[in-house]
């Protein structure tokens, strides 16, 4: 054997032994690391559990149960106790194999349109005729905005429309058949979720004028330019869109 090749195969063996010691060192720090970490218990859910199951059912049913996870994995708002959902009712589902949170759950008494109502929302019910509320069309959770045809004057027959108000929640839905057999007329009503500074110009577009509602798109809804249309704009020849 030359010098040369001697050299060669010293300096790859220093090699491996260089790589196995790192190999060594940085196994060693992960199990150290781990061996340190903190260990906390959260519940997961059992199966999917559907929205309106109140807490009460979910523990009695034991539909969730405790696991031991390192603190790191733990999501925000995980319960560690089932008291904490005991008086709750879940809002939306939770499914299989997640962590349980505060955050899809409600207060018991804020269920149904409740449930939908958070700081500045309120929610306001207004009567009107099948057209005006979309009556059949319009769904639970559906967003429409709402049309106005207003006096411009309180002194003249002078008219302007614009859409006063934007996606509004539909928190209930008009049932023409029900309204039919129970007032005996073609009137209706539907239950909007709307911001507290939306309710006085809602207000008064509905009793100051005429009103629809205008069902807004489920995919990718957008606004057009704000305007106001009066009869020179509406007949005008270059009335723009």
């Amino acid at each position: 054997m030359t010098y040369r090749i001697r050299n060669i195969l010293i300096a790859i063996g220093l090699a491996l032994v260089a790589m196995l010691l790192v190999l060594l060192y940085v196994t060693n720090y992960k199990r150290s690391v781990q061996h340190g970490e903190a260990q906390v218990p959260v519940f997961v859910a059992s199966h999917d559990i559907a929205a309106n199951t109140s807490g009460a059912d979910i523990i009695a049913k034991h539909d969730v149960h405790e696991l031991t996870i390192p603190k790191r994995n733990v999501v925000p708002g995980a319960i560690s106790s089932v008291d904490q959902i005991r008086s709750l009712v879940l809002s939306s589902p939770i499914y299989a194999g997640e962590q349980v949170t505060v955050r899809p759950f409600s207060d018991v008494a804020a269920q149904g349109i409740r449930a939908h109502l958070r700081g500045t929302m309120r929610a306001i019910e207004l009567a009107g005729d099948p057209n005006q509320l979309l009556a059949s069309t319009l769904r639970e959770g559906d967003h429409v905005d709402v049309l106005a045809n207003l006096r411009t004057d309180p002194n003249s027959n002078q008219y302007a429309d614009k859409i006063v108000v934007r996606n509004l929640l539909v928190l209930q839905a008009p049932s023409e058949s029900t309204a039919a057999k129970a007032t005996g007329n073609d009137s209706t009503s539907v239950i909007l979720a709307v911001p507290d500074t939306w309710v006085p110009r809602l207000f008064y577009a509905y009793h100051n004028g005429d009103w629809s509602l205008e069902l807004r798109p489920v995919i990718n809804p957008a606004d057009g330019k704000d305007r106001v249309d009066t009869i020179k704009s509406v007949l005008a020849l270059q009335g723009g869109q």
